[in-house]
């Protein structure tokens, strides 16, 4: 364990090899895999205050610069909280899928077990990941943030987290499938509705959810022939799941869980505005 100053960076090496081994047993790839992803995140994250962890929504492979406006929009609100706090903070992304159809064909077995049982090795990953973290760097405290199926994994990993960790979750408009098995405890935050409209997906509406993505491919060619394509999960419009940082039943419990629950770094005439 970390005193005082960042352990040696062999020793931190030797101590993620031992545990991409528990993990993968024999697999070798998927161990130097895991090994330099956690080392990419040790480094990113050992002389900050905070991690953010965005879980994306959809199939998980969703980069900032190309997420939907309003998830944006949350990504955005939580960097500029955090930095009226006075915190130093990474991001970090953790992509469950790749970005390619085939990525996402080869997966489809794997999100149907998380869909029906809730089981999600990822989320097996990503808790070992964080634990390894918080044992190594014990002056860092780390925010999971997700929306829907994004939300969803974010509560499978912190139902593999010690409560004692000072890891923390915020979770937008979760996945209905996941709602019966999600856990809620002081280190949760949870929103199921914008404000202005009650959520479809989390609410399980299928009439609402499924018109949505039955009107999509017709959008979706609409913006092509006009000269302006656009992704096909931007032409997915499904009203009431959307979180928007500038609705304030999104933006000020968000903005109250990252204060009463990490604290703030130092008080200025600026932080006490959002109090």
């Amino acid at each position: 364990m970390q005193t005082g100053m960042t352990q040696d960076l062999a020793a931190i090496r030797e101590d993620a090899e031992r545990l991409a081994k528990k993990l993968f047993k024999k697999r070798t790839k998927p161990q130097a895999k895991f090994v330099n992803q956690l080392l990419v995140c040790y480094l990113q994250a050992q002389d900050k205050d905070i991690l953010v962890i965005h879980n994306p929504g959809g199939w998980g492979c969703t980069s900032i610069e190309h997420l939907i406006f309003w998830e944006a929009s949350v990504v955005d609100g939580v960097k500029n909280t955090l930095n009226k706090l006075g915190y130093i903070w990474a991001l970090w992304q953790y992509y469950r899928s790749g970005i390619s159809s085939w990525d996402h064909l080869r997966d489809i077995p794997e999100q149907l077990r998380y869909f029906f049982t809730g089981k999600f090795f990822k989320a097996e990953i990503l808790s070992a990941q964080l634990n390894f973290l918080c044992e190594h760097l014990p002056n860092l405290k780390i925010l999971l943030l997700g929306v829907s199926q994004g939300a969803a994994f974010g509560n499978t990993v912190m139902k593999k987290i010690d409560q004692k960790q000072p890891v923390y979750s915020i979770e937008l408009g979760m996945f209905f499938a996941h709602v019966k098995r999600r856990i809620i405890t002081e280190q949760t935050l949870y929103l199921d509705n914008n404000g202005l409209v009650p959520d479809p997906v989390f609410n399980f509406n299928f009439k609402k959810s499924a018109s949505a993505y039955i009107t999509a491919p017709y959008r979706w060619l609409r913006y092509r022939l006009a000269g302006k394509p656009q992704k096909f999960t931007y032409c997915i419009n499904v009203p009431g799941h959307e979180y928007r940082w500038d609705m304030p039943s999104v933006s000020k419990p968000i903005e109250n869980f990252i204060i009463y629950k990490l604290g703030y770094k130092y008080k200025t005439n600026v932080e006490k505005s959002i109090l």
